[in-house]
């Protein structure tokens, strides 16, 4: 199963050029506790953010760069290619825009934690709501003055085949 997880504003924005425009720990740990299974698949520039790999999961890096990651990161070139070499594993796509982007169209599920203002963000999440059904929402929570939710969207059409 595929599955992206993000936390995104009322536009879809999902950060700024300086990084994701809030703090939320409960966000955090809701984040480390989804994905304690299962393959983790992340762009460029979200590895950038990471010093190091998520502990005990496995740290892929959608990239066609041939650079060298550091230890614990993983790069491969298609998510295809991925699956292929891990069958019957769950994944997990955690970012960036491009990644969710160029995924989007493969996913069963979103874990969306949905940040209930405007962050004017310029980096988003790609449109969902005509290829998913929310089928579960939390209750509304606040930390920090920042109101938001979690989600889970199933997808209601079916994903198209590419990547």
């Amino acid at each position: 199963m595929i599955r992206l997880i993000a936390a995104m504003d009322t536009n879809r924005g999902i950060a700024t050029d300086k990084g994701i425009p809030w703090k939320l720990p409960g966000d955090a740990a809701y984040f480390e506790s989804q994905t304690t299974t299962g393959l983790i698949v992340m762009g460029w520039a979200t590895y950038s953010e990471f010093s190091a790999p998520l502990h005990d999961r496995d740290n892929y890096v959608l990239t066609r760069e041939q650079s060298r990651l550091r230890s614990g990161f993983e790069s491969i070139a298609t998510l295809t290619e991925l699956m292929k070499s891990h069958p019957n594993k769950d994944v997990w796509v955690i970012g960036g825009a491009f990644v969710f982007a160029e995924t989007i169209d493969r996913a069963d599920e979103l874990f969306i934690t949905q940040v209930l203002e405007d962050f004017h963000c310029t980096k988003f999440f790609p449109d969902y709501r005509s290829g998913f059904t929310r089928f579960e929402q939390g209750k509304d929570q606040e930390e920090s003055g920042v109101r938001y939710r979690f989600e889970r969207w199933r997808r209601s059409i079916e994903p198209r085949i590419g990547l």
